[in-house]
């Protein structure tokens, strides 16, 4: 047996473990770039092995912790893909305005930055006020970040040109205070949100809504887990709401491709019409 088909072998036997003691089910993420990010974390524990790793976490609940962070890929920026918040602000702004009350889910929040730039959009917009976000994610260290609404210094210089670009109306600046080396956002940004534990290869339905961001996850999912996610974001999505996916996502080939037309197609923005 080659060396990777035996890598394969361990790394669904981990899979299952960590799916039959801690209940996190991985099982079904995209193989390879799987395989790539579990790898890098035997690395970093000095271990040999896959096999190493999953005696390792296991029997330690703190090698679980670092194990689901490795996994979880967390590439995010504030108002990333500028063009898209613009897009936002322009057309689907005074939709909302139609709405007394608004529930927006952003599902795969990570540490925070997207759902903080969509508070920020949607107060410059006098909306916020009717604005309820919900940000989940299936990581509690990264929600206790995002929760905390800080940020390195060092990033704010983009963060403002990706702010500028998205049509922003102020100085990015007023948005946070600077202490040392980190920005301390706002807290009336995060006055309207619920950061909260969610995992979408496992749990349901929590809510219904009129928005869902669920941008730049599935393409971390095989096939199987990417229907099932479509599946739960089509009975949590209120007719004519609106679904906002990553630029390398589609609905083509999904379960409901066929209960959607785009609202704006080059920003990956789509109603739900039956």
């Amino acid at each position: 047996m080659e060396h990777s088909e035996l890598e394969a072998i361990e790394l669904q036997l981990l899979m299952e473990g960590i799916y039959r003691y801690y209940g996190y089910d991985f099982r079904d993420y995209a193989p390879n770039s799987l395989r790539r990010r579990v790898l890098n974390v035997v690395r970093a524990e000095k271990l040999n092995s896959i096999s190493g790793l999953q005696e390792r976490v296991l029997y330690d609940p703190e090698a679980m912790k670092r194990l689901i962070v490795g996994i979880s890929v967390y590439m995010t920026e504030m108002f990333r893909d500028p063009s898209f918040y613009l897009v936002f602000r322009r057309k689907v702004v005074s939709l909302l305005r139609m709405y007394s009350k608004v529930r927006i889910w952003h599902a795969g929040c990570a540490t925070g930055e997207e759902v903080y730039s969509l508070a920020i959009l949607l107060q410059e917009e006098n909306l916020y006020d009717r604005c309820h976000i919900y940000a989940t994610d299936l990581n509690d260290m990264v929600l206790q970040k995002a929760k905390a609404g800080k940020f390195p210094m060092e990033l704010m210089r983009d963060f403002t040109r990706n702010y500028v670009r998205a049509g922003g109306k102020h100085s990015f600046s007023e948005y946070y205070v600077a202490k040392d080396d980190v920005a301390v956002f706002n807290p009336d940004l995060s006055e309207n949100i619920t950061f909260s534990r969610h995992n979408l290869a496992t749990d349901t339905s929590f809510n219904e809504f009129n928005v869902i961001f669920c941008r730049n996850v599935l393409i971390y999912f095989n096939k199987k887990l990417q229907a099932r996610v479509h599946n739960l974001i089509y009975e949590s999505l209120a007719m004519s709401g609106l679904l906002a996916l990553g630029r390398s996502e589609m609905l083509r080939f999904s379960p409901h491709e066929d209960d959607y037309v785009p609202f704006e197609a080059e920003e990956k923005l789509f109603h739900k019409v039956r």
